[in-house]
């Protein structure tokens, strides 16, 4: 077994909260799968038999996936304050391989051969999966005329094949200016800095990072803390051991350094222990230059150019997402229409070729239905119009009500007429006859909401 995947879904989704108070985050529909689905999808296509998914007992006790991959599910508690990080730290004892790490809001079409190429190819510590980020330009319900909240842009230096991770930084963190090792610049003396990318948080990662992580228990998160550090440790070099030394006083001083830094956790690899002088000239060519003379760590990114890849955290990012996957879905399941075949439709051709509509559902008499994801369950009366919606499970829609550009969470009723635009409609609401709603979000008042 060269790699041991984990699907990290412990994480409470809290730039979403009206939508994963009732649901977990790792479960929210989209496309009427449960949003885990589709990283364990993506692993079991390429051949994975088995993934170890980290997530909590809430998540645990409501997952019912059918698939082919043995699931081996961690549970941590649900009010422990972990960071994937910690979370890697706390299964450490299940490594045994180098690893590859998915976040459970992950929805990309990407072949992964190309990250994991990158990682064999370069005998690399690090390889890890971004794509240029798209705003979507569709109003996200309920936040029309709210100022938005702006991202502190990450800063990615890559080398001029668009292949070498050699810089990182986030915005907050940095100055008025940017400062580039001269160690790096030594090496790789011309240097793309580029923003406006997203980390799909998809990392190959060699295994004595996870034993580097058991030891340093600083570290909280992959994303912000592990992965750059281990991109501004590539060039430096680590603590020279004495000459002369016996090899009980170089173990003695490596164990010293094991909270130092990430050197004294890799193997030592004959590799750098022969005489390379001896050996051919294309030991000194290429990125294997480095391997042979003394870079140990190396990190690499897989920069998409086409195709979907999305980080499902956000509403906005929600709506977007539902709205791509009907036309990914056809191409992962191709026996599953996208219309259940439980669903009772009156007027087919009302439907739009793009829309979902899930099982069991029951749509009345001149009810249309355009570019929406109806979910499993509904009741969905005459002359009904729906566009450009998501609409959950076991929603109750009555005759004549207009929807356009909503979310409706599950369980909730629209009485008879109402004509609603622009909105979110929280878990179990219940809206009056004939009644107007524009732009709005409505909801408990426990719920709250950040974008």
């Amino acid at each position: 077994m060269e790699f041991q995947a984990v699907v990290m879904a412990a994480g409470g989704g809290s730039r979403m909260m009206d939508l994963t108070s009732s649901i977990p985050k790792a479960l929210l529909p989209v496309g009427n799968r449960p949003l885990i689905w589709y990283p364990l999808n993506l692993l079991e296509q390429v051949g994975f038999e088995e993934v170890i998914v980290v997530t909590t007992k809430e998540v645990q006790k409501m997952l019912n996936l059918e698939t082919k991959l043995k699931l081996d599910i961690v549970c941590i508690a649900d009010d422990a304050d972990m960071g994937t990080a910690d979370a890697l730290r706390h299964i450490h004892q299940k490594i045994k391989t180098d690893v590859l790490v998915l976040s459970c809001d992950l929805i990309t079409d990407v072949a992964l051969h190309e990250v994991v190429d990158l990682f064999r190819a370069h005998d690399a510590t690090l390889a890890m999966l971004m794509k240029k980020a798209c705003e979507s330009t569709e109003l996200v319900p309920g936040q029309k005329g709210k100022k938005k909240l702006v991202e502190q842009r990450d800063f990615i230096g890559v080398d001029g094949m668009g292949k070498r991770l050699l810089f990182m930084a986030n915005e907050a963190d940095l100055d008025e200016e940017i400062i580039i090792k001269r160690s790096i610049l030594q090496k790789h003396s011309r240097m793309h800095i580029r923003t406006g990318l997203m980390d799909a948080h998809l990392y190959c990662l060699k295994k004595y990072v996870v034993d580097f992580l058991v030891e340093n228990r600083s570290f909280s998160s992959i994303r912000s803390e592990l992965i750059p550090y281990l991109v501004r440790k590539q060039f430096s070099s680590p603590a020279p051991l004495q000459q002369g030394q016996s090899n009980r006083e170089q173990d003695e001083k490596k164990k010293d350094q094991k909270s130092l830094d990430i050197y004294s956790f890799m193997k030592d690899d004959n590799l750098f222990d022969l005489d390379t002088d001896n050996f051919g000239w294309n030991n000194h060519r290429g990125d294997m230059n480095e391997a042979f003379h003394g870079e140990k760590v190396r990190c690499y990114v897989h920069i998409m150019k086409e195709g979907l890849c999305y980080r499902v955290n956000t509403l906005g990012q929600y709506i977007e997402a539902n709205r791509q996957v009907p036309k990914m879905l056809p191409l992962l399941c191709p026996e599953e229409p996208l219309v259940h075949s439980t669903a009772q439709i009156m007027d087919k051709y009302l439907v739009g070729s793009d829309s979902i509509v899930g099982a069991s559902t029951q749509c009345g008499e001149k009810t249309a239905i355009k570019h929406s994801v109806i979910g499993s369950g509904c009741m969905i009366k005459d002359k009904v119009k729906i566009t450009n919606c998501i609409i959950m499970n076991s929603v109750r829609i009555e005759d004549g009500c207009i929807l356009q550009n909503c979310v409706v969470c599950q369980n909730a009723v629209i009485e008879k007429g109402a004509d609603i635009k622009d909105c979110l409609i929280g878990n179990s609401q219940h809206l009056e006859p004939k009644s107007k709603h524009v732009n709005e979000i409505i909801m408990g008042t426990e719920q709250l909401m950040e974008i």
